[in-house]
């Protein structure tokens, strides 16, 4: 059997979540932890030697993007530099701007992309749509509206990151609400909800664009197309990436399934109603926190996906932390473009992924099409 039918096989052997036997053990936290364990070492057990090679490259990848991150911008620092300054430390002005300026940044880019990968994973198994991305539901824009009307006003700082998040998660619960009004819940109510919100913030957008001042305006269109320069990420960010990362691993079996068409899904026993919830909150919860990290990044959520299954990740145990390295060292090594290119000047990094994405998701389109 190959690696997908394997996965089917103890799937179906197993069932879509294998429960504790007995009543008391279902109860405890114990058992579900060693079950979630289980269940993980088991899908690695599957898992075939080239999918390790690859994510033994893209983390080797990751490194050398994080690395050039630090060495590059308008201050070149060697690379040799670089260890010194976050081992030993030092008060040089080069440890200082490594230590406080683009370790943060760099950090904040690489848990960006991300976020912004694994949810275009999970929207484009959710909608059945390969052209679905993280945006694709308005997610992005309730959070522009949030974080515009924070900068019309004049705040900054936590009352932005926190004025677009409140406006990304009152998007979230719009769109659900609409969607599953009276109980009628399917992926086409659910993305037909997502398009027409999102055009709904588009014109709000447009509306505080043109009634405010120039200034103002300047670092409005900063954020919505995309920028890294004030961007910090704390030990939430990190929890949420690992959590998340976590839990897409435990339903990943299910998304195989589910990627093979509804009605085997059903016949292998998935709760698709219940799946689909949980995916959408998710994946829309993964895009909250990436778009007030670093405003509207776009492209990564949906070249990466197609990228890493061109190299031959289709089981989505591989595909998801594969997204993670890919996506995350793609928004730095873009960052670190934006910083450099123009230098001193900066460029939105949502310039440079649309730069690259662009000619990249053509000739993924082109070798798709080939085949």
């Amino acid at each position: 059997m190959d690696n997908l039918s394997s996965s089917l096989f103890c799937y179906r052997q197993q069932g879509a979540l294998t429960l504790p036997h007995s009543r008391a053990e279902r109860h405890t936290t114990h058992a579900f932890a060693r079950h979630i364990t289980q269940s993980i070492l088991l899908d690695l057990a599957l898992i075939e030697s080239r999918h390790y090679i690859l994510l033994a490259a893209l983390l080797v990848a990751t490194g050398i993007c994080i690395a050039f991150s630090l060495a590059s911008g308008s201050v070149a620092v060697p690379v040799s530099d670089i260890f010194a300054a976050l081992i030993a430390g030092s008060d040089s002005v080069q440890t200082q701007v490594i230590t406080d300026i683009r370790l943060p940044r760099t950090l904040a880019a690489f848990c960006t992309g991300a976020l912004l990968a694994m949810s275009g994973v999970i929207m484009q198994v959710l909608l059945r749509n390969p052209l679905a991305d993280p945006y694709i539901l308005g997610i992005s824009g309730g959070a522009a509206v949030g974080a515009l009307g924070a900068i019309l006003l004049g705040f900054g700082g936590l009352w932005l990151t926190g004025s677009a998040f409140f406006g990304a998660l009152f998007s979230i619960l719009l769109v659900f609400g609409i969607a599953n009004r009276f109980g009628q819940w399917s992926v086409t109510r659910l993305l037909l909800t997502g398009v027409v919100i999102s055009a709904g913030w588009g014109a709000v957008i447009n509306i505080l664009l043109t009634t405010s001042s120039s200034n103002t305006v300047q670092s409005m269109l900063f954020w919505l197309m995309g920028d890294l320069s004030q961007s910090r990420v704390g030990l939430g960010h990190g929890i949420l990436l690992l959590v998340g990362l976590l839990g897409t691993l435990v339903v990943s079996r299910s998304l195989n399934v589910l990627a093979r068409g509804d009605l085997i899904a059903q016949s292998l026993g998935v709760n698709l109603p219940r799946l689909r919830i949980g995916l959408y909150f998710t994946a829309s919860l993964l895009t909250a926190a990436a778009v007030t990290i670093a405003g509207s990044v776009g492209f990564v959520g949906l070249v990466i996906p197609h990228m890493l299954r061109l190299m031959g990740a289709t089981d989505h145990r591989i595909l998801f932390p594969a997204s993670v390295l890919l996506g995350g060292s793609f928004l730095v090594l873009a960052d670190a473009l934006a910083r450099t290119v123009i230098a001193p000047q900066q460029l939105p990094v949502g310039v440079v992924t649309a730069i690259i994405g662009v000619p990249a998701f053509l000739v993924i389109l082109r070798s798709t099409i080939s085949r």
